[in-house]
């Protein structure tokens, strides 16, 4: 029991891993291609990686593994949607801001989504608040200027964490009712499709220009989406809740660290006093209900 433990927790750092350092190939992959077209190849192509898991965990029944997608509706689509315009503002942002920024701003959705769970009936608890009041603080050292104003890149990121949250709180309905490979795999495809649409009427995409962000595109597509969240899911289902939320958090620090190996950010003294208080209230406020007193 214990090694299975561990190899959940080594399964769940290394997603964290992947996801921290998509950040840096997302940010690198904005030097050839736009931000439409980079989303909407690198989610086509994640949608393609989920393509073998569906059919091996449909091995027993073939005729099943391509039925069920209907049943999805217009859920799927409004999941894909959401994944679209977050996807979409991070991306954009990505242009405009750091890596090591882009991560601690987008982690913020795990603080949001309680905040915005309360309009749909959804209690909360104290570690919410205590949670979102150190994110805010650190989030103010890391992106507000001295002349109170936010950086358009950090601003987008912002924007992009609640369209996270929402995204959220979307898979939490949907999850229960459909298979969460066939889940994943339409909101892959409808993000793909929304930023394709989008890239063809406000970019200009060159085959020359994809080819050499090919790197960046595979690891961003078929690594980051197709890879990671299939370990996500593998490692979260003998993981220990607790576990999976701090080792899934570290994604922030990851994305941080490829931007200091990688990409030659630095984070002044503020800035990562402000990561450090932001990464603390994702914790506080993901593990309140086990550090709470009886």
């Amino acid at each position: 029991m214990k090694r299975q433990l561990i190899r959940s927790d080594a399964v769940l750092m290394l997603t964290a891993m992947i996801w921290g350092f998509a950040f840096v190939a997302q940010r690198v992959g904005m030097d050839y291609v736009g931000p439409f077209t980079f989303n909407g190849i690198r989610f086509a192509l994640g949608s393609a990686v989920l393509i073998p898991f569906i059919v091996k965990k449909n091995a027993s029944s073939p005729g099943k593994a391509f039925s069920g997608f209907r049943d999805l509706g217009w859920g799927g689509v409004l999941a894909g949607a959401a994944l679209f315009i977050g996807a979409s503002l991070q991306q954009a942002g990505l242009v405009y801001t750091t890596a090591g920024n882009a991560g601690f701003i987008t982690g913020l959705y795990v603080v949001i989504v309680p905040i915005m769970g309360l309009f749909f009936g959804q209690r909360t608890h104290a570690g919410t608040w205590v949670g979102a009041v150190s994110a805010a603080l650190g989030l103010y050292l890391l992106s507000i200027t001295d002349g109170f104003s936010i950086a358009f890149g950090d601003l987008l990121e912002l924007l992009g964490a609640f369209f996270w949250a929402g995204h959220v709180l979307i898979i939490g309905w949907l999850s229960p009712r459909s298979s969460a490979l066939k889940l994943a795999f339409v909101q892959f495809t409808a993000c793909s499709i929304l930023s394709l649409f989008t890239a063809v009427v406000f970019e200009t995409i060159v085959l020359s220009a994809v080819v050499s962000a090919a790197l960046p595109i595979f690891y961003g597509g078929a690594l980051s989406v197709g890879v990671a969240y299939t370990l996500q899911v593998v490692g979260q289902k003998h993981a220990h809740p607790a576990h999976a939320a701090i080792l899934l958090s570290l994604e922030a620090v990851f994305a941080a660290l490829g931007g200091w190996l990688f990409l030659d950010e630095i984070l002044s003294p503020r800035g990562l006093f402000g990561c450090g208080l932001m990464l603390g209230g994702m914790l506080f406020s993901q593990l309140w209900e086990y550090i709470r007193p009886a």
